[in-house]
This record gives C-alpha cells, sequence and structure tokens, in this order.
C-alpha cells in the first residue's frame, strides 16, 4: 500500500476491523517512511459473469434487465419492492458464486424462474409462459399441473 503522503510503499497495519456488517475491512496503516497514519477501506471485489446469449454472443451482465424483467412479471402483483430487491441480490449472488467468467442467459432465465415460483405464482407462470414459448392452453396447463404437485408434495398452499 503506497503512503498517499509520501508515496512509500511500506506502510504497516495498526489496527484491522470490520465494518459496514462484515462486507468492508477497516485498516488503520502507517507510514514506515514518513510516520503519517491513514486508514483504509477493503471491499472483495466480486465481479458479475458475462452473459452468452442464445445467438453465442457474449454482453456485459445487466441489472436493469433482470430488474424489469422481474418486474414486467409481478406487475399489479401484491410483492413488495424488498421481496424484489432481496430476490435480486440472490440471483446475482448465486452468479456470483458459481466462479465462472461467463454463463449461458438460460442459466440466468432459470434462476428468475426460482425466485418467481417463490415469490408469486402467477407471476411465475407468467415469466414461464414467455421465457419457454408457450405455444397453446394445454402447455399452460401442464405447467400448473407441475406447480399444483410441487406444491402438494411440499405441503405448501399459496
Amino acid at each position: 500500500m503506497y503512503c498517499p503522503f509520501c508515496g512509500a510503499e511500506d506502510t504497516k497495519v495498526i489496527d484491522s476491523r470490520l465494518v459496514a456488517d462484515g462486507v468492508q475491512v477497516r485498516r488503520r496503516r502507517e507510514c514506515l517512511s514518513c510516520k503519517e497514519r491513514f486508514t483504509t477501506f477493503e471491499v472483495a471485489e466480486l465481479l458479475m459473469p458475462r452473459v452468452i446469449k442464445s445467438d453465442g454472443t457474449r454482453e456485459p451482465f445487466d441489472e436493469s434487465k433482470l430488474r424489469s424483467g422481474l418486474q414486467r412479471a409481478l406487475e399489479k402483483r401484491p410483492v413488495s419492492v424488498e421481496a424484489i430487491e432481496a430476490a435480486i441480490s440472490h440471483i446475482k449472488h448465486d452468479l456470483q458464486t458459481t466462479g465462472e467468467r461467463e454463463v449461458p442467459s438460460r442459466l440466468i432465465g432459470e434462476r428468475v424462474m426460482d425466485e418467481l415460483r417463490e415469490l408469486d405464482q402467477v407471476a411465475y407462470v407468467r415469466f414461464a409462459s414467455v421465457y419457454r414459448s408457450f405455444q397453446d392452453i394445454n402447455e399452460f396447463r401442464a405447467e400448473l399441473d407441475r406447480l399444483e404437485k410441487k406444491a402438494a408434495q411440499t405441503g405448501e398452499s399459496k
């Protein structure tokens, strides 16, 4: 770490502690050359993987696309903004922890469906109908049957 006062490379850590709910490390440092003290904050840099589209093109992950897709599916549904933001955080965390530099867009779509299934089943079916390109009412019925079967197995009633 370079000293911000004299530019020397040698500094020592005097004190370290976690801040911001354990997301950051605050370090108190002292320059070994000029003896000045300063504080640094360290945060783990977890990069979002690039997205491989179905046509093979690659683009940076775009959180606004994720948010708009969730909001479109959840339009006029009784789901709080906090729940939507939590779902976005879960999806982003899942993508970051894959350790991959690139992920197929299909993986993101599946993670969105998993979150929507938990948040609101109507929104889930809305999203699934577009995402999976349902062609007729039978495909809707099959998806509803799968939802009912899963709810019966887990003892849910939403």
